[in-house]
């Protein structure tokens, strides 16, 4: 392409301007967008955004052309960026707008199953996995040059609208950045564009244990929570009892001789014949005592006092009743 074929270079500001008039004729349309905002600082910030971008510093093919895509993704001239399976899609305004499209080679199962056994036992859950808080060990083996996760030149394809001949123009440059910020805030559209997914790589201690032998059709083994529902037992009570009873009990001395106790003497028979219980033979005796006193002094008063009344009363006159006489009416 010759030299007069370069459109005329546009400032950042105007080229702002040309991006906000595009995004607006795009949604107007009914059409949908995805932008890089424009910002200042650090192109990435957390775990996977910088490990993205330093993946693609680290490489020689990649260091002395990304440069230019930096003030382009910083200005907003990144109005859209897709990420789907294996593959990004892009809008950036230049001196126009122009399409970009990033294809990347998706992680082979060999290589994956590798990342995944190095990593086995050291990933305790998908959002520590997300959040990037990993040890060092786990964050060198997924950020390894070549044999991470992260791709390597031989597996990223470019193209860009742009007439710019070079293989990296400052357009794919800001996009590839721009997914670098985009992984800030979605880190697991990392694992869609490698086509893996981040599950794996949680919990596989037991990934490469050899599998146990088929059971026998007759064998059968109830669950606990079977158990309990058919026996009405709770498993941590038998539990508890199976291993009471294989625990050793302890030897227990022979119990030494009870010295013999004198006899108690039989209850006292109280007044009213109510039996009363008596705890020792010296308080039985003192009220049996003064009950019988009692009773003795009470029946000579009223023998006494009858007497009196009878020799006050004088003699009765007898009184003779004669039968009535038989014939005469009364």
């Amino acid at each position: 392409m010759g030299y007069f074929a370069w459109k005329p270079y546009v400032s950042v500001a105007q080229r702002r301007k040309n991006a906000e008039k595009a995004a607006a004729k795009i949604l107007k349309s009914g059409g949908k967008l995805s932008p890089i905002a424009a910002y200042r600082g650090a192109l990435a910030k957390t775990f996977w955004g910088k490990a993205w971008c330093d993946n693609l510093e680290a490489y020689s093919d990649y260091a002395n052309r990304l440069p230019r895509g930096r003030t382009y993704v910083r200005n907003g001239s990144v109005i859209d960026l897709q990420i789907a399976e294996g593959q990004v899609h892009a809008k950036v305004m230049g001196s126009c707008l122009y399409e970009v499209t990033v294809k990347i080679t998706p992680v082979p199962d060999k290589h994956w199953r590798a990342i995944g056994k190095d990593c086995s036992g050291s990933i305790d859950s998908l959002v520590e996995l997300l959040q990037g808080k990993l040890s060092t060990a786990v964050m060198q083996r997924i950020c390894q040059p070549r044999t991470g996760l992260f791709p390597a030149p031989k597996e990223i394809t470019l193209d860009c609208s742009c007439p710019d001949w070079a293989g990296m123009c400052k357009h794919v440059a800001a996009v590839l950045y721009g997914v670098g910020a985009r992984l800030d805030q979605s880190p697991e559209l990392l694992f869609t564009l490698r086509k893996v997914d981040a599950k794996d790589l949680v919990g596989q201690a037991g990934v490469d244990l050899p599998k146990q032998k088929r059971k026998s059709r007759n064998a059968m083994v109830l669950d606990e929570s079977m158990l309990g529902d058919v026996f009405g037992l709770e498993m941590d009570e038998v539990q508890d009892e199976v291993t009471r009873k294989k625990t050793p009990r302890k030897a227990v001395p022979p119990a030494k001789p009870i010295a013999k106790q004198p006899p108690r003497k039989p209850s006292v028979t109280a007044q009213k014949g109510r039996e009363v219980p008596l705890k020792n033979a010296a308080s039985a005796k003192k009220p049996a005592a003064k009950t019988k006193t009692t009773i003795a002094a009470t029946a000579k008063k009223s023998v006494e006092k009858k007497a009196s009344v009878q020799a006050k009363i004088p003699a009765a006159k007898k009184v003779v009743i004669k039968p009535a006489k038989a014939g005469k009416s009364s």
